[in-house]
């Protein structure tokens, strides 16, 4: 598990393009048979990826959960939200199997013991994106398709960032503990996601990006607003944002982006705007 610690918004102005990158951006999420995990000190998220091809694969597989968990099991203390974006595949959570089409979820609540990751076709294997946040509670496993999610459209074409706000995992759809996620489709001509761009101070943030056409960027801004700093990001590369950053974004082609939060409150509309005139 890839480890990524607290960082000082003072210290990480002085940062060159790789230490940014090293820091905040996660790549090569989904490797064959195996789960990608990324621990976050900011708000003690986990980013996780799987790609399963032939054989099931557990949540914990290449995962040291008692050292880096002091707990038995990955959700002993945890709850998570599930996205695929790849072929069509299943998820058993303690014996219950539940079928995810491509950009269907799931919600696992804290306390599940075994969870499996398989494919339908290994020629064509599904890929789950995965965030995890801490829980002290627990609530109810629930698969959610695109239609159950509550649905914010925003932004206007003349300003090049029309789109959807898909709330998946979010109190208007669902209840959890402190796990909010979704996933933003932005309009055929659109490139611009988040703008005015905005912080929380509350919460912090973990965006990932697909559907970026292969030859195209996204280019991620983050930063104080006030002295703001970019990392150029390809398809389904995601990236950490502390609470004091802005998370916007700007790509040479439309895509669609999976959003995550975690923290003190789960108020989507809690937020500091920072009025597009004032960005440095």
């Amino acid at each position: 598990m890839d480890i990524r610690y607290s960082c000082n918004p003072q210290d990480m102005k002085r940062y060159t393009t790789d230490e940014l990158r090293r820091e905040f951006l996660i790549s090569n999420l989904y490797r064959p048979g195996e789960v990608t995990a990324v621990y976050s000190h900011v708000d003690r998220m986990v980013t996780l990826g799987c790609m399963p091809v032939k054989e099931p694969v557990p949540i914990d597989q290449g995962i040291d959960v008692w050292a880096n968990f002091g707990t038995h099991t990955f959700l002993e203390r945890r709850e998570i939200g599930i996205f695929n974006i790849g072929g069509a595949g299943s998820i058993t959570v303690d014996g219950t199997r539940y079928a995810l089409g491509y950009k269907d979820c799931l919600y696992i609540t804290r306390g599940a013991k075994e969870v499996l990751f398989a494919s339908d076709d290994p020629a064509k294997p599904a890929k789950f994106y995965m965030v995890s946040a801490p829980a002290h509670r627990s609530f109810e496993t629930r698969l959610l398709k695109l239609a159950d999610a509550a649905k914010r459209p925003c932004g206007e074409a003349e300003k090049s960032n029309k789109r959807v706000i898909n709330q998946f995992i979010h109190p208007a759809v669902l209840p959890t503990c402190q796990l909010s996620m979704g996933m933003t489709v932005l309009e055929p001509g659109s490139v611009w996601n988040t703008m005015p761009a905005h912080t929380h101070e509350r919460r912090m943030e973990v965006y990932m990006y697909f559907e970026v056409p292969e030859d195209q960027v996204v280019f991620h801004m983050m930063g104080q607003g006030q002295e703001t700093r970019h990392i150029v990001m390809r398809n389904e590369e995601a990236v950490i944002s502390p609470s004091w950053s802005i998370h916007a974004g700007a790509g040479t082609a439309s895509y669609t982006f999976i959003w995550a939060m975690g923290g003190e409150n789960q108020e989507f509309d809690d937020m500091d705007v920072i009025p597009t005139p004032d960005l440095r």
